[in-house]
């Protein structure tokens, strides 16, 4: 006996949408938790932008002015963002790789890329972030 196709979307279409919901769960996590440092670094906040470090660059600054002051003259574009949005991304393992495309305090655009790490307890924090000048678009 042949299921009709309306049938068969009906039964499986709950199981397509949880997989999907699955897959944007990390992404919308860490897209929450970009925001959520960046707005730290903006008002100054070294306690709340330290808590999303990793536990790996908390061993490399291991105090939150130590983690602030190398934000703040290494990382000015993430430190004094401007506009920012979220670009690709890219889930390997427990890994999630976010590309952000930010305006600096300079006037200059930017490429963020964020790396972070699913914790054991499940969380994710920020593991490294690469920063690159992104070439100008198209004059408009």
């Amino acid at each position: 006996m042949r299921c009709p196709a309306a049938i068969f979307l009906c039964l499986y279409s709950p199981l397509l949408w949880s997989s999907a919901a699955v897959a944007a769960e990390p992404l919308d996590t860490v897209q929450s938790i970009i925001e959520s440092q960046i707005a730290a670094f903006l008002d100054d906040d070294a306690a709340t932008a330290y808590a999303f470090a990793s536990p790996a660059i908390r061993e490399k600054f291991a105090t939150e002015d130590a983690f602030f002051d190398m934000v703040r003259k290494s990382y000015a574009p993430v430190y004094r963002a401007g506009n920012f949005a979220f670009g690709r991304s890219k889930i390997v393992g427990d890994m999630v790789v976010q590309e952000v495309l930010i305006s600096g305090p300079d006037g200059k655009d930017w490429t963020a890329l964020y790396q972070l790490l699913r914790q054991p307890d499940g969380s994710y924090r920020i593991n490294g972030v690469h920063i690159v000048r992104s070439a100008p678009g198209p004059e408009i």
